[in-house]
């Protein structure tokens, strides 16, 4: 039976720096993440109300534990603009053990 991951990158996309920023900030502050990366002048094609759209978004590649993650989506849902965001998990299965005790050291939950 394969041991169920505690480690994951949450990914979601804003409109703006600004917005980006603030939610980075407030995620490692809040030590809801250990570390949050903000990847500037993402292309996004999307479907929204119908119809094909795009926007140029920043995204946020956020390392956190799966004991944090339902704080940091209700989290990321108060401070983000957008009406329904993007917020994903994927489970880490593998990484440094000295780097992924460093995601729990830097996390409120572990």
């Amino acid at each position: 039976m394969a041991k169920k991951p505690e480690y994951l990158l949450v990914l979601t996309n804003c409109p703006g720096s600004i917005s980006a920023k603030k939610i980075a900030q407030d995620l490692v502050t809040e030590k809801l993440a250990a570390c949050v990366n903000v990847i500037s002048d993402v292309q996004s094609f999307f479907s929204w109300v119908g119809k094909v759209d795009k926007a140029n978004e920043y995204m946020l590649v956020i390392k956190t534990t799966v004991a944090a993650y339902d704080d940091l989506e209700q989290r990321i849902k108060k401070l983000h603009p957008h009406e329904l965001p993007e917020i994903i998990a994927v489970p880490i299965h593998i990484g440094s053990a000295e780097y992924l005790d460093w995601i729990s050291t830097n996390t409120g939950k572990s």
